[in-house]
Formats: C-alpha cells, sequence, structure tokens
C-alpha cells in the first residue's frame, strides 16, 4: 500500500489525469501475455516526459517503490508484470516520432510508437527498418528494446540490438543520460547502448532511441516448401545456409501449427504436411531471382514433395501474415497457451524439435512447434489448461527439460522473448554462476535499491539442474 504523501508527491509531477487507481485499471495492467504471473500494482501513471519520469524515479527511489516499465503488455516471459507491486510507468504519451534523418539514414522516436507504424511510416520514404516481431503490430519500440527484439527476418537483418544507435534512459537515481549518436564508429567507452538494449527494463528507463535505417530492397520473392519429415526441411535449411545464401526469412511451423493456422486463416496450407518452409529472399531482381530458383532446386533435392512460389505480392502477404498468427491461432485450441523460446544451432534443429516431441509425449502434452529455422530459434507453443494442476505440474517438467536439451544442443534459454521472471531460475543455466553474479553486480552498480522491475532476470533461487 502506497502512503498518502507518496500519491499526492506524484500526482503533482503528472496531474490527476494520468494516475490510475481503481480496481479495473489496476487489473488491467496486472499481467501480461504470460500465464499464471498475474499481480496488480498499487498504482498506475503515465507520464508525458522525460523530466517528469526522471521526477518520478528519484520519488520511487526516496520511497522505495518498485517501477515496472510496460509498452502493450506482448511480453512472454513475465517481464511486465509486477509481482512486486509498486509503480506501473506507460508510455502512451510518449508515442511521437521526433525525426526522421534521411542524410544519415536514421529516425528517432519516443519509446511508446508502434513498431509496424515506424515500419509504414521509413517505408513511405524508401527506407527499411528490419526488425520485425510478430507482435509488431501493437507492440511498442520501448518494448522491443527492452527486450532485444528478434522476428521473422532475423537471419538476415540482425535483431533489434544490430539498429540501435543512440538512447536516452533515465537511470534508476534520476539522472537522464544519452548514449551513442548518429555514428557509424564510436568507441568512446563502455557501450552503454548495447547494455540496455535486452536489460528487460531492470537498469533503466529507455525514453528516446535513435534506429538505423538501411535502403529499401529492390525486390522480394517468397516460397513455400512442403515437406512429409521435419529432418528433410532441417537438412534444407542446412543446404541453404551452405550454398553461401541467406534468406531474408526462413521460417518453419510443423504439423499442428500448420493446421491451427489454416483453420484461422484459410490460407489453403497443406494440413496433410509434416513440416513447411516459408522463404523469402529480397535483394536486386536478378540476384533475387537467382537465389529463389536456386532454393526452390536446394528444397526439392532435400525432398520436398511440392515448392510453391508466391506469384502476387497479396499471395506472398499472406504467406508471412499467416506465419505471423501462428500463437493466435494456436492460442484458440485451449483455455491457456505457452509459447517458449528455445534456440540452438541451426544444425540442431531437427535434433531439438525431435527432442520436444519427445518430451510432449512423455507428459501427455499438446505442443506445437514452429519458428526462425535460419538461426534456431524455435517456439515450442503448449495447449493447455491452467487450471489442470496436474497437468500445469507436467508442464514445468517438459519446458525445463526442454530448456536443458536446448543448453545440451548449445544453445540457449530465450532467443528472443527475454528472461523476464518466468525463466529466471533457469538463467544460470545458460550463463553459468560466475556469469549470474557478474550480471547482478552489474544491476546492483546501477540500481543499488533494486526498484527497477525487480524480481525480473534474476530469480530468488535456481532450479536445480536437470540431467537428461
Amino acid at each position: 500500500m502506497l502512503s498518502n504523501s507518496f500519491v499526492k508527491r506524484l500526482v503533482d509531477i503528472v496531474g490527476e489525469t494520468y494516475i490510475e487507481q481503481s480496481e479495473a485499471s489496476l487489473l488491467a495492467y496486472s499481467y501480461d501475455a504470460t500465464p499464471n504471473f498475474q499481480s496488480k500494482p498499487d498504482i498506475v501513471v503515465t507520464p508525458g516526459s522525460t523530466t517528469e519520469i526522471a521526477q518520478i524515479v528519484k520519488l520511487c527511489t526516496e520511497y522505495q517503490v518498485p517501477i515496472v516499465p510496460r509498452g502493450s503488455g506482448t511480453n512472454l516471459a513475465a517481464g511486465t508484470t509486477p509481482t512486486q507491486g509498486g509503480v506501473v510507468l506507460l508510455f502512451t504519451r510518449l508515442d511521437q516520432i521526433l525525426e526522421l534523418d534521411e542524410e544519415n539514414l536514421t529516425i528517432t522516436v519516443q519509446p511508446g510508437v508502434i513498431t509496424k507504424t515506424i515500419c509504414d511510416t521509413v517505408e513511405a520514404r524508401g527506407l527499411f527498418y528490419p526488425p520485425d516481431p510478430s507482435s509488431m503490430k501493437i507492440s511498442t519500440i520501448g518494448g522491443n528494446i527492452n527486450e532485444n527484439s528478434g522476428g521473422l527476418r532475423g537471419l538476415k537483418y540482425g535483431v533489434t540490438k544490430d539498429y540501435i544507435l543512440a538512447l536516452e534512459v533515465v537511470l534508476p537515481n534520476g539522472d537522464t543520460i544519452r548514449t551513442g549518436g548518429k555514428l557509424a564508429k564510436d568507441v568512446a567507452g563502455y557501450d552503454l547502448t548495447k547494455l540496455f538494449v535486452g536489460s528487460e527494463g531492470t537498469l533503466g528507463i529507455v525514453t528516446e532511441a535513435t534506429l538505423k535505417l538501411v535502403p529499401m530492397t529492390e525486390s522480394k520473392q517468397t516460397l513455400l516448401a512442403i515437406y512429409e519429415s521435419i529432418d528433410q526441411a532441417s537438412k534444407t535449411v542446412s543446404s541453404i545456409i551452405a550454398n553461401k545464401m541467406t534468406p531474408a526469412t526462413l521460417e518453419f511451423m510443423d504439423q499442428p501449427t500448420i493446421k491451427a493456422v489454416e483453420e484461422y486463416a484459410h490460407l489453403g496450407l497443406p494440413t496433410q504436411a509434416e513440416s513447411v518452409l516459408l522463404i523469402e529472399q529480397d535483394g536486386p531482381v536478378e540476384v533475387v531471382s537467382k537465389d529463389i530458383k536456386l532454393i526452390a532446386e536446394l528444397c526439392k533435392a532435400e525432398g520436398a514433395i511440392e515448392v510453391k512460389t508466391a506469384q502476387t505480392e497479396e499471395e506472398a502477404n499472406q504467406l508471412r501474415e499467416g506465419r505471423r498468427s501462428a500463437l493466435s491461432a494456436l492460442a484458440r485450441l485451449s483455455p491457456t497457451t505457452i509459447l517458449e523460446d528455445a534456440t540452438v544451432p541451426r544444425s540442431e534443429i531437427a535434433r531439438m524439435v525431435r527432442a520436444i516431441n519427445q518430451i510432449a509425449a512423455k507428459y501427455d502434452l499438446n505442443i506445437a512447434t514452429f519458428g526462425h529455422a535460419g538461426d534456431g530459434n524455435l517456439h515450442p507453443t503448449c495447449m493447455t489448461d491452467a487450471r489442470n494442476q496436474d497437468e500445469w505440474e507436467r508442464v514445468e517438467k517438459a519446458f525445463e527439460e526442454i530448456f536443458a536439451y536446448a543448453i545440451e544442443c548449445g544453445g540457449t534459454i530465450t532467443g528472443e522473448h527475454g528472461v523476464g521472471e518466468m525463466k529466471s531460475p533457469y538463467l544460470e543455466w545458460k550463463v553459468g554462476e560466475a556469469g549470474l553474479a557478474a550480471m547482478k553486480n552489474i544491476k546492483t552498480a546501477f540500481d543499488p535499491h533494486n526498484i527497477m522491475n525487480p524480481r525480473k532476470m534474476f530469480a530468488k533461487d535456481t532450479r536445480k539442474r536437470i540431467t537428461l
């Protein structure tokens, strides 16, 4: 419970209009897209400037009140759930594109700007912002920065961190700093820009970002390769990369995902197929035409029973949107859906998918798998019911084994969704005891009072490592 003096001083900073304490408002911001981590904040605040945010942070430091920065709440690792109460900080008033600099190929934005708005704005000027998380229609750039979000184009173009040139950040003591700039080179001191990207709101609050843009590609082509086995699809991925091609998109869906997407979007997908690859290449017309022809040949050589090339942009966009809708399609099938984020070297994709299927059978669970095959980022998705305690316990055991298996394959517990609170007990499995200690030291140096998104990334206790 917040003191009356704290709330009064908060009102003095932002005004009564931008403070919410009603039961309905607290409930609305008590959860994100992660099941079973719901917890109400004490208050919801919508600041209108960096200055107001700095004042709020100083106030929270004085009163030792937790702060949870929140974008659109699409987080899948309980990264924006206020499990320790405190202040939920919204950025809906900080939603402006501040500058589009075509000379330096940059765009400067506030954290509340929707990702797709950035993409649409720059594409209208013949420019391109590549990071494209599946939630891009509703996720904010501030959330993307906090989680270092990836997307379908990650194989060729990289992820959010590869496009953040500069940040304005309010530190936990209320100071405001600027990192980086519109520079191709800058090695002045520690790379604080990269440190804040992916820090999940545990080190500071991003209030402004300058993003790198690239010229729009000249052309693109899209194809769908259909397989009778997951191994054939996996070998195709390795074959494409071995032939020195890097597609813009190289996505995988297994049969349960294909069926769910087809029932949801009615795209004419082959529901009898064991797996499909959605492949897109972009670049100069001649290069794209040559690459797509070779990719189609490689697909067939590795056992694809059919290869379909999109004949129109509308058809290509339907295929992209079908892949982007995978979570929505699967979520319709059960009361609770858990979308995970295990990532392995691309050569281990088939082995990892087989392991996921074996683990699902072992625990009698319904798990579908899709993801970014080109960079080994798989999304095993469990359709379950959190109200069924016995099944929920089996779900937790299954995902523990999936994380352990991913690490055994040389992979990681998360490729793009972040650690949050959901996977914090497993972080030490990946980074080791010394690595975790180093991260905690960084956290303490920035946030000695632990008010910035507490319990995210760092669990009270590490789970016992599973031996497979």
